[in-house]
């Protein structure tokens, strides 16, 4: 696992230990930058269920302004520390401890942000719904989900929209945007 572009390119990061965190690989990875890749910069991010913390390391290694990861696992916690000092961006994160749909509640915005839960739960629709309820993406902001490539990705209610889904071997890439009102 490593960061694929940017300022930590070549970047080795941490990986978890046993199969109880599912890193996306680095194929996976990739495409899904290629896909935002003028979407990044500036912009304010968060990683839901960030695991290793490679989707939000990737957009600061490319230049977004900041990026906040929440994970309930403590072992994710401590690894995404790590990735970050590793990669020079402890500085420009914020790190929470924390059930991610308990943390959608509060009224902060995102111009991106990434869900990549455990494949074996349905909580991809639940997050996806409450970002939709407490409206946290900002106007033309996006949303990338992965997912198993036979999940149903639900459709959300407008101004939220899915815009495209791309399929990898056995992995699904759903790209969602806010449109404005």
């Amino acid at each position: 696992m490593r960061v694929i572009s940017g300022t930590a390119r070549g970047r080795k990061l941490k990986e978890p230990f046993g199969n109880k965190i599912r890193p996306t690989s680095d194929k996976v990875k990739e495409s899904v930058f290629n896909i935002i890749q003028f979407d990044i910069e500036g912009r304010r991010v968060l990683d839901l269920f960030a695991g290793t913390g490679q989707y939000g390391i990737e957009t600061l290694s490319r230049g977004a302004r900041n990026a906040a990861f929440v994970d309930s696992s403590s072992e994710s916690v401590k690894l995404i520390r790590e990735n970050l000092k590793i990669c020079g961006f402890s500085e420009l994160s914020s790190v929470f401890a924390r059930d991610v749909l308990r943390f959608l509640e509060n009224e902060e915005k995102f111009d991106l942000i990434f869900i990549d839960p455990p494949y074996d739960s349905d909580i991809v629709d639940t997050a996806l719904f409450k970002i939709v309820e407490f409206d946290k993406l900002n106007i033309n902001g996006i949303i990338i989900c992965e997912s198993k490539a036979d999940v149903t990705m639900p459709l959300l209610t407008l101004p939220y929209l899915m815009q495209r889904q791309y399929k990898y071997s056995g992995v699904m890439i759903t790209k969602y945007t806010r449109l404005p009102q």
